[in-house]
């Protein structure tokens, strides 16, 4: 039970900094803002296919749907969100989360260790 309601935290969460109406602004650091936004779609993706396997779900079904969202979401926020604009390689960084989630949840010693599951 307090796995899946870690789940849906981070998933709530996902959803409020891909879709809000504004994104903070980064630009003011010229290196640094995009290494910042990158950072943030990999730790929020990471953090969703954690929680997803150690909620239980299976690996194939958490890839499928979180590649998926990773291409929906910059595809939204590029045609229906004014004030925000898609970018491939947060697409990227979404996949690269995704693969560091499930890399730390299959970790030895952690519930639900097993990849293939």
């Amino acid at each position: 039970m307090r796995a899946r309601l870690l789940l849906a935290a981070a998933v709530v969460l996902q959803l409020v900094v891909l879709y809000a109406p504004r994104a903070p602004s980064t630009d003011q650091v010229p290196l640094v803002g995009p290494v910042v936004d990158k950072a943030v779609h990999l730790a929020v993706f990471a953090l969703v296919a954690w929680t997803g396997r150690r909620a239980g779900l299976p690996v194939r079904v958490l890839v499928v749907v979180l590649l998926a969202h990773a291409v929906v979401s910059e595809l939204l926020q590029h045609w229906v969100l004014p004030h925000r604009s898609g970018d491939p390689l947060d697409a990227l960084a979404d996949a690269a989360g995704v693969l560091v989630g499930l890399l730390l949840a299959a970790r030895p010693g952690t519930r639900r260790g097993r990849l293939g599951a």
